[in-house]
This record gives structure tokens, sequence and C-alpha cells, in this order.
């Protein structure tokens, strides 16, 4: 179980994540969702198949990507979330990195906040812990060596798994030293952020590993390289890819599954739910 704000979700099984990208470069739909007419009929679509939380970000953190100035960053993502907060009834995560970003999203209705940078901007830690006690907004941290801008420069480990565990240790004390209660941590090991195609799938065979903390964990391999490279196939062409990830994230206890292809990923969900379910 988790609170967001007023909400209450139960991690019975796994969640959908539906992801919506302001952003004209992202890897797999940059420049898709340029209006807010756009992002509405996209958040219809991912509720309707079933989406929990939908995904909301204004920077692309894909391999290579530079930073967004603030101003541009929100003035991508605010709108959006307030159209969405008024017209549907669900929980908005905003992805971003940055504190004053993350005070306007929760301010205009976002509910968590997903940082792939774990809040190691400057400022960071601070206003997502006063977000945390003043409106009960949790965090999801993700781990990620290097930045989005060199993160896949040779990345090496002495052990992929061992090594984040480290870091959810590491930054599970940070957090609730600065005042968050454990219930309001969420982790998402970093699938394609400073990892090799070897490393992912370590991380995916493992996965179960992750649960360790009692806390949700997410699994977003979305369309990803790792995928991409396994079928040979382009970004487009990877559903029946993501399908199989996400399902062996979610038999090994996934919380949430980050996704462009709800509808598909939920029906592979329910076939989990349902097999979890009989004696």
């Amino acid at each position: 179980m988790m609170e967001f704000g007023d909400k209450t979700v139960y991690f019975t099984g796994p969640k959908i994540m539906g992801i919506i990208n302001m952003t004209p470069d992202s890897f797999s739909d940059g420049g898709k969702l340029n209006t807010v007419d756009k992002a509405l009929q996209q958040t219809e679509k991912l509720l309707d198949a079933g989406a929990t939380f939908i995904d909301i970000g204004g920077e692309s953190t894909r391999p290579g990507a530079k930073e967004v100035p603030v101003e541009e960053e929100l003035k991508r993502v605010i709108p959006i979330i307030r159209a969405v907060s008024s017209e549907f009834d669900t929980i908005i995560s905003i992805d971003t990195s940055k504190p004053e970003v993350m005070t306007k999203a929760v301010s205009a209705g976002a509910r968590l906040i997903n940082d792939v940078r774990a809040l190691n901007k400057p400022n960071a830690l601070e206003t997502a812990s006063l977000l945390a006690n003043s409106h009960n907004i949790p965090t999801c941290i993700m781990h990620m060596r290097g930045s989005p801008e060199d993160m896949q420069d040779e990345p090496q480990y002495a052990s992929v798994v061992e090594d984040i565990l480290d870091f959810f240790r590491e930054k599970i004390n940070r957090l609730t030293g600065a005042g968050f209660r454990y219930s309001q941590i969420m982790l998402d090991p970093g699938f394609g952020f400073g990892k090799t195609t070897e490393h992912n799938f370590q991380l995916l065979k493992h996965f179960q590993s992750f649960t360790q903390f009692d806390l949700p964990v997410l699994a977003g391999m979305s369309r990803k390289s790792m995928i991409g490279n396994v079928l040979e196939k382009s970004v487009d062409n990877r559903v029946f890819g993501d399908v199989a990830a996400h399902t062996i994230a979610a038999l090994q206890g996934a919380s949430v599954l980050r996704v462009h292809d709800a509808q598909a990923v939920m029906d592979a969900v329910k076939i989990v739910n349902k097999m979890n379910d009989v004696d």
C-alpha cells in the first residue's frame, strides 16, 4: 500500500504507469504529443486500458540528451498536468529532477515525483521532503550511472545487481534521514540508464532481488534498446518484446510497469494476476 496525496493504491498486483512525453526529442514518441488536446486524448487511451498512473515528463533522458532549462520544462508540463488533473481522476506522476518543477507540478495536481537522478540535484531532496510532509507526495528514486549525456560511455559494474542494491540502501537512508517516511519511497533499478544490454537482462533476471526492501519497485523497459537489440527491431515494433519483458518483471514482484503500450501490457498483467489468484 502507498498513499499519493489523498489517494491510496494497494499493490495486490502490478499497476500500469502510462507515459506522456511532452518532449520534442524523446527516443520513442518525441514530438507526438505537442498539444494539450493530444495529451488528453492519449491520457484517456491509457486510462481506458487500465493505467493507474500517468507519468508526465518535459525533458528527454535518452542517452546523450542535454538538460532542458527550468522555464522550458515548466512550459511543457504544467499546462498538461493541470488539464489531466481537471479532466481525469488519476494519479499524476511528474518525471523531473528539478525542484522548481516538482513544486509547481504538485501545485498543479501531480501526486508522485519520479526522479531519474534520485534527488541529487541541488535542493531536490529538501524540496521533495517538504512535499512529502506537506502534501503526502512520495518519490520514486531511480538508479543511473552518470547523467543522460554520458551514462552509456562504457558502463561497468563489479556486480550490477549488488551495486544497485547498495545504491538503494544508501538512498533510502538519505531520504528517511531527510524526513521522508519509509512508506513514501518507491524504487526503480533504471533499465537502460548506464547499463549495457547484458546488464539490463541481469537486472531483469534478478528483478526479485529489488523487492527485498518491502517497497514498491518500478520496472521501465518500454520500447528501450535492450528490447530492440535482442529482437533487432525498430522502436515502433517492440510491443511483443515489451510484453514479454514486463511479464517477467511482473512475475518477479514488480509493483509498477511504466509503459507506452498500456493495453498490451495490461492484458499480460491480467494473466499474471489470474495465475496468482489460483491455488
